[in-house]
């Protein structure tokens, strides 16, 4: 059996993370404008392993926001749309009878993800 002993290149330096945190923010600015003050919170709570809150009137790009984000990080991202008619199923997925095979599968739901956006 061998082991496997971690290299210096195993985490990475400041200058690296710092790089990488400027060119996701670039990315996100070149398709969402003038929310600078937004995309540094959700950087913020993205890194520190927290929870965002985004709450504002229809049209001001909060799903692109997320979705963008989602994309340039690549990560999944997925939305759950609340209506009055909404299931736990809907959420967290449900098991489904493959009739060629008479087996359960599972079919996740939204909340299997990386970015959930509620």
């Amino acid at each position: 059996m061998t082991t496997v002993t971690p290299s210096s290149s195993a985490s990475p330096s400041p200058v690296d993370v710092t790089a990488f945190i400027q060119r996701v923010r670039q990315r996100v600015a070149s398709v969402v404008v003038g929310q600078e003050v937004v995309v540094e919170r959700l950087l913020i709570a993205l890194f520190t392993g927290g929870h965002l809150l985004l709450q504002g009137v229809p049209g001001l790009a909060k799903t692109l926001l997320v979705s963008v984000l989602s994309k340039s990080i690549d990560l999944q991202f997925a939305r759950i749309q609340f209506t009055i008619d909404l299931l736990p199923s809907d959420i967290l997925g449900s098991e489904i009878l493959d009739q060629r095979t008479h087996e359960f599968r599972v079919h996740q739901g939204p909340i299997f993800t990386n970015l959930l956006l509620a």
